[in-house]
């Protein structure tokens, strides 16, 4: 039987520079619990492969140097694929960005596939903004 993978702060980045604030921000939750890090890009696969490598680059460069694994990934579900590598990874906490003054479907859908992970929103300014939401088990009939 193999063991469980060592728990883990899963960072999800899209193509902009400014991205690495999220890593950040994760390294430092992953140095605190003793976790590991992960770095996750999902486009969709009409998306340009290239149309964000000098971005992605920069994102990688900044989570080697943490020590965190990235991964890119092409799916059209974004918040399925996430949800999925963050059962693999056996993720405690997701961080991401703070979404504008627009719904963010991606956090409230990887919420309702994970609803006991903790999700850390981080904004513009870099302030970190914890959002425990209610556990939704009781609507998963």
């Amino acid at each position: 039987m193999r063991a469980a993978p060592k728990p883990s702060v899963l960072v999800c980045v899209t193509g902009q520079y400014d991205c690495d604030r999220l890593i950040e921000a994760g390294f430092e939750k992953a140095v605190e619990n003793g976790w590991e890090l992960h770095v996750l890009c999902v486009h969709t696969p009409t998306d340009d492969p290239f149309a964000y490598s000098e971005e992605i680059e920069h994102l990688y460069r900044t989570g080697k140097d943490l020590g965190a694994d990235m991964t890119v990934a092409f799916d059209r579900n974004a918040p399925r694929c996430t949800a999925d590598f963050a059962k693999k990874i056996n993720a405690r906490q997701l961080i991401t960005g703070m979404p504008d003054n627009r719904p963010n479907g991606f956090v409230l859908t990887v919420h309702e596939l994970l609803p006991r992970l903790q999700l850390t929103m981080v904004t513009k300014d870099g302030e970190r903004m914890m959002y425990s939401l209610e556990s939704t088990d009781r609507f998963l009939a």
